[in-house]
């Protein structure tokens, strides 16, 4: 733990190459969060745990601004680019399909454990995310490092400095809004 706090106090710096080192250190555990990402969706034959990460890389480094606290926050910034290149590949092969079927998505408690969603399953809950981010930003915070980062609730509750019942709460809360806007 010790060369990941000397990696992020020079990220915070502003120094690339602790980016490049941190990305190579953590490299095993991002992959671990892109195949459980992938677990989920339905992107099994075009995506691939190395494009993911390789891509949440390039766009985490482009960020001049990326000042992580601690390991968790910068797990949530990964977390954060993931999402990012999921949604992007989606819509691309949406707008290639020009539409596609919008059928209604069933949100239950086992969602960050057992969905896999097409892509536009993922567009809808993309959409339904940003709507609870303009409402309540730190419940999509929740949403966004558990369902597509896969972290804990311990680890959210460590990034966002708040309890894990706290996390557990707003996970309770961002799941049912989640719900009412996908149901509709």
């Amino acid at each position: 733990m010790g060369e990941v706090t000397e990696l992020l106090a020079d990220a915070r710096q502003g120094k690339v190459d602790a980016i490049d080192q941190l990305f190579a250190l953590l490299y095993q555990e991002l992959r671990q969060a892109a195949r459980r990402q992938l677990r989920r969706q339905d992107h099994g034959r075009t995506l691939d745990t190395t494009m993911i990460v390789h891509e949440c890389y390039l766009r985490l480094r482009e960020r001049n601004d990326l000042k992580p606290d601690d390991r968790q926050h910068f797990l949530a910034y990964a977390a954060s680019a993931m999402r990012s290149v999921i949604v992007d590949l989606a819509r691309r092969r949406l707008a290639e399909k020009r539409g596609g079927d919008r059928g209604p998505l069933r949100l239950n408690t086992g969602m960050a454990e057992s969905t896999c969603a097409n892509d536009t399953q993922l567009l809808q809950i993309h959409e339904a995310l940003e709507e609870l981010a303009a409402l309540e930003p730190r419940l999509a915070k929740v949403v966004e490092m558990r369902y597509f980062g896969g972290l804990s609730e311990q680890e959210i509750a460590d990034a966002l400095g708040i309890g894990k019942r706290t996390a557990q709460r707003d996970w309770e809360k961002a799941r049912l809004f989640l719900f009412a806007s996908l149901s509709c």
